[in-house]
């Protein structure tokens, strides 16, 4: 089993030393750059090159990626149906699937099955490839998830969302109106000491958490809000709308609906630098229903 990423630098590429391209345009960790080396198994217009040489624009840079360069190449996920995988965006190194509310991202348990990494599994097989996790939607969160199809991509995209150079919007309903049309929530996140389950601000072991907003529009009874995260906490949104008194709808936790409803978090948009390109893309996760029933739903009230 090996893995390629081939790109060709573009027209206005700088001219650099390959282990400068390697590092600080494609996020490339130290040890993956030294195995590539040791193994020669980095070529430029076909030929192996020493990573303090100088790549140009127009050159056709090859990589070639075994499992030995890993700690884990190969993921023990189960396949499960893949009936379910919608897929938004797809290339030769990733995916974005819109997960669907109520399944967990990947499973807690030695015997379970059916969360999303399981049906990507099932997705990806024919193909002789598995999924690898770069990040977590909570289980009633749907929308964009990003999962990677080899290797190789895996620290370079931890490493874009850990710097915060992919951004991700979200869209919720919380209950109530915000008077502002715009804002940000700084408010520190610390588990609750009295809910194993929650979070809260101020909790124990409280970590800095930032939320950015701004109004979509606004119902008598509820506001639409598009939110991006400067910070990734555990119920980072919940958690902020809940402590401003406007709570999201239908979330298990933090709310008390008098309706039981699905929670109306979703992972709307997704701005993603390419592993080993120049690239970025704009992926979007279809708005579920459930958001313009409850939007019929609260203008009838």
């Amino acid at each position: 089993m090996q893995w390629e990423h081939v790109a060709t630098l573009p027209d206005n590429f700088i001219s650099k030393p390959l282990r400068q391209l390697l590092m600080q345009d494609w996020f490339m960790p130290k040890h993956l750059i030294y195995s590539l080396k040791r193994g020669q198994r980095v070529l430029v217009n076909g030929a192996y090159l020493p990573v303090n040489f100088s790549v140009h624009a127009g050159d056709l840079v090859a990589l070639r990626f075994v499992p030995a360069d890993f700690q884990t190449p190969f993921q023990d996920i189960a396949p499960d149906s893949a009936a379910t995988v919608d897929v938004v965006y797809e290339d030769d190194g990733l995916l974005v699937v819109n997960k669907t509310p109520g399944s967990k991202t990947h499973v807690n348990q030695p015997d379970e099955v059916g969360a999303t990494l399981d049906h990507v599994a099932a997705y990806l097989a024919p193909h002789g490839q598995q999924p690898h996790m770069i990040h977590r939607l909570d289980q009633e969160t749907s929308g964009a998830l990003i999962v990677g199809k080899d290797p190789a991509v895996v620290p370079i995209l931890v490493r874009l969302i850990k710097e915060k150079l992919i951004q991700r919007t979200y869209l919720t309903w919380v209950h109530g109106q915000l008077q502002t049309d715009h804002g940000t929530i700084s408010l520190p996140i610390g588990r609750d000491p009295e809910d194993q389950r929650k979070r809260t601000v101020d909790g124990e072991h409280p970590q800095a958490a930032i939320t950015h907003y701004r109004v979509i529009r606004r119902t008598a009874n509820a506001t639409l809000v598009a939110v991006q995260l400067q910070t990734g906490r555990t119920h980072q949104i919940r958690v902020h709308f809940a402590d401003l008194g406007h709570p999201i709808v239908g979330d298990p936790l933090y709310a008390t609906d008098n309706q039981r409803q699905r929670m109306l978090l979703h992972s709307w948009q997704v701005k993603l630098p390419l592993p080993y390109t120049f690239k970025t893309v704009l992926v979007e996760a279809p708005v579920p229903d459930s958001f313009t029933t409850f939007e019929k739903q609260t203008k009838k009230s």
